[in-house]
């Protein structure tokens, strides 16, 4: 080891500050009018997230079966949920818990909508009917019926004078009724499908419907008359009118402007009175997201996109539908993962899905990056924190400059790709450095492949300008330095070692090698795993080179004469990631246990094991700084672990210097005898052994001062435990504190020789305290089930000794009297 990493101090402990879980899996969304939350489906959840940092505020329990639907009141006091269980759910929104729940009748709810007031919830089922309820006394006002098919969509009017529920169905009829005549005034018949939107203009006089027959309909509410078809050839699931002072930068002839989103995956916008398709966003390169729900959020001049792949995209209305923030919602498998940027705030995650996502560590908020064709499988970012290399299941390796400080758009930047192998790239190594650039890929073509990535130069040098040098063109194309096969099977990892001269591979073959950068020759095979390698790490420091492989094992090789140095075993399943820390002294592992490991690799010893994944763990990252280090796996969990073994270190310094001058505090209370502070101290640094020896010293010393006074003396006190002072400790003591001298009482009463300590303290908690006050305490229980069978054996030896003492007693009497009879007969002897 070199004389620096001599310096550094091994790591024993981390914490996890921080998770990036699922909050959006599927279903319903919906934001309060004041557009402060976002409230989404997971699982059987709802999800209840601040708008401004998209932090998780609280999780509404649900009643375990999956929720169908809900809705915000317009005051945002309470939220109405339904889920398959057929239960109406109201919940306060201030305290995040149920205020009511009643049955809603014998079919799932399909569709809700809360009127202006907040006084109204129509709910529309599965079977077609159109119900009504009050939602602060919980019954049900209207049951209206005449669909045919499901209920796909319901809205109240705007107008609080004018009472009336608008709903549609999967016929494409729409029905209007009036909730003063409790009847249907009005059937609408234009959609030939599913009607999926309705919404009203500002004036509330003209209607807008849309749905997957692929035409936006629009009416005049005052006659309940078709206006105009507006034809946009895809199945549509949301639309809906903007505000007149939005829709004027889109040069419409009257400020009315219809949106849309559906299949396409694209907003749309159109002219409300001729019809005119005005703007058509540009999908993002590969992107094959659809829209399953648009929200118009007028306050902060937004469209919310909630897409099929659980993602939350926000689009700026006045900056052209440029999408301004994104909130990942559900993140499937984490695959990899690393730290980027100067700063190492931001992680690059690499999931199930083909987006490159950006997360910034701090608030949680997300870029997305569209570019592969098919699922991310790896990733490795290169020392300057602003490249990053990704390798997919579309056999391409794609380069993307990084910079946060960016507008939205121009943030991750797809600046080149690497296309050659002919199955999915599975791992991906950068050169560090400036000097050297290149790149080496290991594809389940079993092939490895070295890129020359000296066109990238103006960009590695410069990466805050990628998005200005590539501009609009495409990303450039790569060429190899040499392709060569490199296993039998596929290769799972490949890491570039210090100073860019070799690089190593790893392989289900169950080997992994060390090949010669310059060459691409190989230099040694490093056997000895019983099955395949899923990892490979180089020491920072030492020619060294670590391997994790599915048979549960971590060897240590040298690269000098590819030897195994060292076999680290511990995982009950396979070793999946291996990270070298603390300078090339430690090792981090994870593996399908859900374990995360801490070795010393100087005497194999596994310092710590941390378990909090509830699954496979695939990947782990670190800051270059290892402050912090992150792990993601099959759980869809990213946790944040900060490295808190100096705060753990000056903890325990603390804790050891106020243990002694405790501890000297009560040396000195029992030098002076004062006995009632010492019991309270030894209590509060639960030292039983201590506290025993006081009571027996003691009560001893009052057995002595009593026996060395005459039978006629009265004694001065009849303290239990020797001393009156300490009696009155003992009666005084807080809960914890009694439940804890209860505790040392069990312990001691298993031994016969404290048996008499253990009895004496017992009795003295039983005459002071109430039997309420010591069954409620939190281990009665148990304490009362270990004392009752050791203290009736104990008054049971008791029992025997007393009875042994009566006939010691009468052995001593009778030979009292034998010898008063041999006395006699002497004397008797002598006087004849």
């Amino acid at each position: 080891m070199s004389a620096q990493s001599d310096r550094i101090v091994p790591k024993s402990c981390f914490d996890c500050v921080q998770s990036i879980e699922s909050v959006y899996t599927g279903g319903c969304v919906a934001i309060s009018q004041d557009e402060q939350r976002i409230f989404t489906t997971c699982n059987e959840d709802i999800a209840v997230l601040d708008m401004a940092s998209g932090q998780k505020l609280a999780d509404l329990k649900g009643d375990t079966e999956l929720i169908t639907t809900f809705a915000v009141k317009p005051d945002a006091s309470h939220l109405v949920s339904a889920s398959r269980s057929m239960q109406l759910a109201v919940w306060d929104l201030r305290t995040f818990k149920i205020e009511r729940t009643f049955k809603a009748r014998d079919s799932h709810i399909l569709a809700m909508d809360i009127d202006a007031t907040s006084t109204l919830v129509a709910t529309g089922l599965a079977d077609g009917t159109v119900n009504v309820w009050d939602i602060d006394r919980g019954y049900c006002t209207h049951n209206f019926k005449g669909h045919g098919a499901i209920i796909t969509s319901v809205r109240f009017h705007p107008s609080t004078e004018n009472l009336c529920l608008v709903s549609a169905s999967g016929d494409g009829d729409i029905r209007v009724w009036d909730l003063k005549q409790r009847k249907c005034t009005s059937v609408l018949k234009s959609h030939v499908s599913a009607v999926r939107a309705i919404d009203f203009d500002e004036t509330s006089q003209v209607m807008v419907t849309a749905g997957r027959d692929s035409v936006i309909n629009v009416w005049n509410w005052t006659r309940k008359s078709l206006i105009r078809t507006i034809p946009v050839y895809e199945s549509i699931e949301a639309a809906g009118v903007l505000r007149i002072d939005a829709a004027a930068v889109f040069n419409s002839q009257k400020g009315r402007v219809v949106y849309s989103g559906g299949e396409k995956g694209i907003v749309r916008l159109w002219d409300l009175d001729s019809g005119e398709e005005l703007f058509t966003q540009t999908k993002d390169r590969n992107a094959k997201h659809a829209f399953v729900d648009v929200m118009y959020l007028p306050q902060s001049g937004k469209l919310c996109a909630v897409t099929n792949d659980q993602n939350l995209l926000f689009y700026g209305v006045d900056a052209q539908l440029k999408r301004v923030r994104q909130i990942v919602g559900y993140n499937e498998e984490i695959i990899d993962l690393a730290y980027i940027g100067n700063e190492h705030k931001h992680l690059a995650v690499a999931t199930n899905t083909e987006q490159l996502r950006i997360y910034n560590a701090d608030n949680l908020n997300c870029e997305l990056a569209y570019g592969h064709k098919d699922i991310i499988l790896t990733l490795d970012v290169h020392s300057s924190g602003a490249i990053v290399a990704t390798g997919s299941k579309d056999n391409t390796v794609c380069i993307w400059a990084v910079n946060m400080k960016a507008p939205v758009n121009h943030r991750v930047t797809c600046v080149a790709v690497a296309v050659g192998h002919t199955k999915a790239v599975g791992a991906v190594a950068l050169a560090q450095g400036s000097d050297a650039l290149f790149m080496v890929t290991g594809s389940e073509d079993r092939t490895v492949k070295m890129w020359d990535l000296e066109p990238l130069r103006a960009i590695f040098e410069d990466p805050s300008h990628a998005a200005t040098l590539v501009g609009d063109a495409e990303p450039i194309r790569l060429h190899t330095r040499y392709t060569f096969q490199a296993h039998d099977k596929d290769i799972n990892s490949v890491r570039i070692a210090p100073g860019n001269k070799i690089f190593v591979t790893g392989s289900q073959d169950r080997t992994a090698k060390v090949w010669d950068v310059e060459t691409g020759q190989p230099l040694g095979t490093l056997q000895g795993h019983r099955r395949g390698v899923w990892n490979v790490a180089i020491s920072p420091a030492d020619r060294v080179a670590a391997t994790a492989s599915s048979d549960r094992m971590i060897k240590l090789w040298s690269l000098s004469d590819f030897e195994c140095l060292k076999t680290f075993e511990g995982h009950t399943s396979s070793v999946l990631c291996i990270e070298f820390v603390s300078g090339g002294l430690q090792l981090l592992s994870t593996g399908s246990d859900g374990l995360i490991k801490l070795w010393n690799i100087k005497d194999g010893e596994c310092v710590l094991t941390l378990d909090k994944h509830e699954g496979k763990i695939w990947t782990l990252a670190k800051q270059q700084s290892e402050e912090f280090m992150a792990t993601g796996g099959t759980d869809s969990v990213i946790h944040i672990w900060k490295d808190t073994t100096q705060e753990e270190v000056d903890r325990m310094h603390q804790e050891e210097a106020r243990t002694l001058e405790q501890q000297q505090a009560l040396d000195n209370y029992l030098l002076v005898k004062d006995y009632r502070n010492a019991v309270s101290l030894a209590l509060s640094l639960d030292q039983p052994h201590r506290l025993r020896i006081i009571f027996q010293d003691v009560m001893m010393a009052a057995e002595n001062r009593h026996g060395a006074e005459s039978d006629d003396t009265p004694r001065a006190d009849d303290a239990i435990l020797g001393n009156a002072a300490i009696d009155k400790v003992v009666g005084t003591l807080s809960p914890e504190q009694l439940d804890r001298l209860l505790g040392y009482v069990r312990s001691w009463n298993t031994n016969g020789r404290f048996a008499r300590v253990a009895q004496a303290t017992l009795y003295c908690v039983l005459t002071q305290y109430s039997s309420e006050t010591i069954l409620a305490l939190p281990s009665a229980k148990e304490l009362i089930a270990a004392l009752q069978p050791y203290s009736e054996r104990h008054f049971s030896r008791l029992d025997g000794l007393l009875t042994g003492s009566f006939i010691v007693d009468y052995t001593l009497h009778a030979m009292d009297a034998v010898g008063s009879l041999d006395a006699d007969r002497t004397d008797m002897d002598e006087s004849y």
